[in-house]
C-alpha cells in the first residue's frame, strides 16, 4: 500500500494548522541578519520577523536548503516507509533549493541501492514563491487522504504550479529598493511620486505589471488583473502581511465580484517580506491558457 509523504520549504507559506493536518513536512529556510542566524518558523513567527524587519537597516538574506540535508530527510523518510516523497520547493530561478533537492536523489540512491524499487521521489519546481505552490502542497496532501495515487497527484499539483498567477502589490518601495528587487532610483521616484507597482509572479519569474498612484488604487488594480486572467468559476487565494483590513479588503472585492470566497489566505514569510516589506496584498490564482 502506498504511503505517501509531502514535503516543502518555508516559503511555501503554508499555516502550521495546514502544516498539522495534514501531516505536511516543511524544511525552513535560514535568515542571516548582520552576524546572526536565525531558522524560520522556529526563531520567531511572521509577525515577529516583521517587526525584526523593520528595525534592522541592512539587507537580509536567505541561505538555500543543500543537497546534503535533503538526502538525509530522504533517508530518514525511506526507513520510516515511505513509497513516495513528492518534495515542492521556492522558484528555482530565485534559489538552488530544487536543484539540490534533484541532487540528493542521486546521493540517496547511491548510499542507499536496496531502496531502488522501494521508494520514489517526485521533485516539483514550484516555479512561484508563497501559497503559488504552497497552495498546490495542501490540495495534493487533500488527494491522498482521499486515496489518490502518487503520479496523478504530481500532475494535479505540476498542472495549477504551470498555470498559477501572482498578482500583489507592496505598499512601500522601501524593502524592494534595499533588496535590489527594484532599482533604487525607479524606487526613489516611485515613492516620489506616490507610485505603487503591481507585481506578477509567474513562470519563475517577477515582474512589474503595471503601476498604480497611491494605496487605494491597489486593491482595484489588483481585482481587474485578477479577473481579466482568472480561468472563471475556479478557486483563488489571498496573499497578505502584517494588514489584515487590506486581506479582508481584497477578499471582499473578490467575492463581489466573482460571486465565492478565497479558497486559502496566505501569510507570507520571511522569503517574501524581505524584498517585498510586510505590507502586501494580492490574488493567487490559475490563470488562463496564454
Amino acid at each position: 500500500m502506498a504511503k505517501i509523504k509531502f514535503l516543502t520549504d518555508s516559503a511555501s507559506d503554508i499555516s502550521v494548522e495546514y502544516e498539522k493536518k495534514y501531516d505536511i513536512m516543511i524544511l525552513n529556510f535560514k535568515v542571516a541578519m548582520g552576524d546572526k542566524s536565525y531558522t524560520t518558523r522556529v526563531d520567531f513567527d511572521n509577525k515577529k520577523f516583521y517587526k525584526m524587519l523593520d528595525a534592522y537597516d541592512g539587507v537580509p538574506t536567505t541561505s538555500q536548503i543543500t543537497a546534503m540535508e535533503y538526502a538525509e530527510v530522504y533517508k530518514d523518510l525511506y526507513k520510516q516507509g515511505y513509497t513516495d516523497v513528492i518534495n515542492t520547493t521556492i522558484n528555482s530561478q530565485g534559489s538552488s533549493t530544487y536543484g539540490n533537492s534533484v541532487m540528493a536523489v542521486d546521493m540517496f540512491f547511491e548510499e542507499n541501492p536496496e531502496a531502488k524499487g522501494k521508494i520514489n521521489f517526485y521533485n516539483i519546481d514550484g516555479r512561484g514563491y508563497t501559497g503559488g505552490y504552497g497552495y498546490a502542497v495542501i490540495q495534493g496532501a487533500k488527494k491522498a487522504k482521499k486515496g489518490m495515487a502518487a503520479k496523478d497527484i504530481v500532475a494535479f499539483m505540476k498542472d495549477w504550479i504551470d498555470n498559477c498567477v501572482i498578482f500583489f502589490a507592496p505598499y512601500t518601495l522601501k524593502y524592494a529598493r534595499k533588496s535590489g528587487r527594484i532599482p533604487s532610483a525607479a524606487a526613489f521616484v516611485g515613492e516620489v511620486m506616490g507610485l505603487k507597482p503591481v507585481m506578477r509572479i509567474q513562470d519563475n519569474k517577477i515582474v512589474t505589471e503595471t503601476k498604480v498612484r497611491g494605496d487605494k488604487a491597489v486593491i482595484p488594480k489588483i481585482l481587474d488583473l485578477t479577473v481579466e486572467h482568472m480561468i472563471p468559476k475556479t478557486p483563488y487565494c489571498i496573499v497578505y502581511g502584517n494588514d489584515e483590513t487590506v486581506m479582508e479588503e481584497m477578499a471582499q472585492v473578490m467575492i463581489k465580484k466573482v460571486g465565492y470566497p478565497p479558497e486559502k489566505y496566505f501569510q507570507i514569510g520571511a522569503a517574501i517580506a524581505i524584498n517585498a516589506g510586510p505590507r502586501v496584498v494580492g490574488v493567487i490564482f490559475k490563470a488562463q491558457h496564454k
